[in-house]
C-alpha cells in the first residue's frame, strides 16, 4: 500500500472517530466516552506490540517526555470531546486540525528557520479558521455560544501539538512503540484519576459501548497507518494526507448530520486545510 493510501485511510479513521464523538457526546457521559476509547486504544496498541514483538526498555530521559506527552494527550482529548459536544463541526474541526501552526511556532522558538511559504500557510490557516468562526452563527442553528467552544478546540489543538512534539522527541531518544505505550498508559491513568476525583462514571452503557470500542480501534489503526508509512518511500506524504481528517469530518457532518455549509464556509475550510497540508510536508 502506498504512503498516500495509508494517510488517507488514517484520515478516514480519525474522521470516523470525530463524527462519532459529535453524535455520542449528546447522550453519553463524556467521561465514559473518553475512558472507553482510550482504554480500547491502549489494548489495541499493547496487542500490536505483543504480536510484532516490539517490547523494549525505554530510556530514562525518553520516559519523562513520553509521560508528559500523555498529559498533553489528555488535555487534547478532553478539549476535543467537549468542543465536538458543543459543535458545530464546521467550527471545531478546522481549529483542532490547525495544530501544525503551533508546531511551526515551537520550531521557530527553537531557532528553526521558517520559510516564506510556511508563513503563507500559517496565514491561510488563520484566515480560513477565522472565516468559518465568523460565519458559524448564520444558519439559525441552536448551537451553544461559540466562545467556549473555540476555547475547548484551541485547548485540544495545543494538546495535540504538545503530544506530537514530546512524543516524537521521546521516540528519537528511545523506541517509538514503547514510548507511545507509556504515553497511552499515562493518559488512561490520568483519566481514571480525574474520573474518580470528580466522581464521574466510566460506564457508557451497552448501546454506546460497541461504537466507542470501534472509535478506539479506529484511532489505533490510524496511528498504525502513519507509523507503517515510515518503512515506505516518502513517508511524509502519509502524515500530510492524514492531517486532512478535519476536512473529512466536516464533510461527514454535512452528509450524515445535515449540518448546513455556505459557500464562504466551504471556502474558509478549504483554505485552512490547504495550509495544514502544506505545513505537514
Amino acid at each position: 500500500m502506498s504512503t498516500l493510501a495509508l494517510g488517507l485511510f488514517a484520515a478516514l479513521c480519525w474522521a470516523f472517530h470525530d463524527i462519532c464523538v459529535r453524535f455520542l457526546s449528546q447522550t453519553v457521559p463524556i467521561s465514559a466516552c473518553i475512558f472507553t476509547v482510550l482504554a480500547t486504544g491502549l489494548l489495541f496498541h499493547t496487542g500490536l506490540m505483543t504480536v510484532t514483538g516490539q517490547f523494549a526498555p525505554i530510556a530514562a530521559d525518553a520516559l519523562w517526555f513520553a509521560l508528559t506527552a500523555g498529559v498533553f494527550f489528555v488535555i487534547a482529548t478532553y478539549g476535543l470531546y467537549y468542543a465536538f459536544q458543543r459543535g458545530p463541526v464546521r467550527l471545531v474541526a478546522p481549529i483542532i486540525a490547525a495544530y501544525p501552526v503551533l508546531s511551526v511556532g515551537w520550531a521557530m522558538v527553537r531557532g528553526t528557520p521558517i520559510s516564506a511559504f510556511q508563513w503563507i500557510a500559517v496565514i491561510c490557516i488563520v484566515a480560513g479558521v477565522a472565516t468559518v468562526a465568523a460565519l458559524s452563527d448564520d444558519n439559525g442553528e441552536n448551537s451553544p455560544a461559540k466562545g467556549p467552544t473555540i476555547v475547548f478546540a484551541l485547548g485540544s489543538a495545543i494538546g495535540f501539538a504538545g503530544t506530537f512534539a514530546l512524543g516524537q522527541h521521546a521516540a528519537e531518544l528511545s523506541h517509538e512503540m514503547p514510548s507511545t505505550l507509556v504515553t497511552r498508559v499515562m493518559a488512561v491513568g490520568l483519566v481514571i484519576v480525574i474520573g474518580l476525583t470528580l466522581r464521574q462514571t466510566f460506564w457508557p452503557g451497552t448501546r454506546a459501548l460497541p461504537w466507542l470500542i470501534a472509535m478506539g480501534t479506529a484511532d489505533g489503526v490510524a496511528l498504525l497507518c502513519v507509523l507503517s508509512a515510515g518503512a515506505l518511500p516518502d513517508p511524509q506524504y502519509a502524515a500530510v494526507t492524514a492531517s486532512m481528517f478535519g476536512l473529512l469530518t466536516i464533510l461527514l457532518a454535512w452528509l450524515l448530520l445535515k449540518e448546513r455549509m455556505t459557500l464562504p464556509q466551504w471556502t474558509g475550510c478549504t483554505v485552512a486545510f490547504c495550509g495544514v497540508g502544506y505545513l505537514a510536508l
